[in-house]
């Protein structure tokens, strides 16, 4: 038997905006793709299914404003670019694999 809330507490600002950025479409499959390593741009076209270019380079730079990704620009040739989750970012760990459990159930 469930029990009824009679007054549901506000939902606190942070977790609305935690809420308002990883539900923009494809982050939460960009952070979770994150979480094995260093990740380079075309490695997140593969790993996320389809997305434009420009969306996921939009979400990539969503996601390091917010200190979640962390963009580093690798000294080769020609130069390449990759990205890692910062410790914030990997803080989300166990959200990802409740996340995979849930939806592998």
């Amino acid at each position: 038997m469930s029990h009824r809330c009679n007054r549901c507490e506000p939902v606190p600002e942070q977790v609305r905006q935690a809420a308002d950025l990883l539900g923009r479409r494809s982050m939460l499959t960009i952070v979770y793709a994150s979480h094995a390593g260093a990740v380079r741009f075309n490695e997140f076209r593969e790993a996320v299914g389809r997305i434009p270019p420009n969306t996921l380079a939009a979400r990539l730079g969503e996601l390091e404003q917010a200190g979640i990704l962390e963009r580093r620009v690798l000294d080769a040739r020609p130069p390449r670019v990759e990205y890692r989750l910062t410790p914030e970012g990997r803080r989300l760990a166990a959200l990802m694999e409740a996340l995979r459990s849930w939806a592998l159930a």
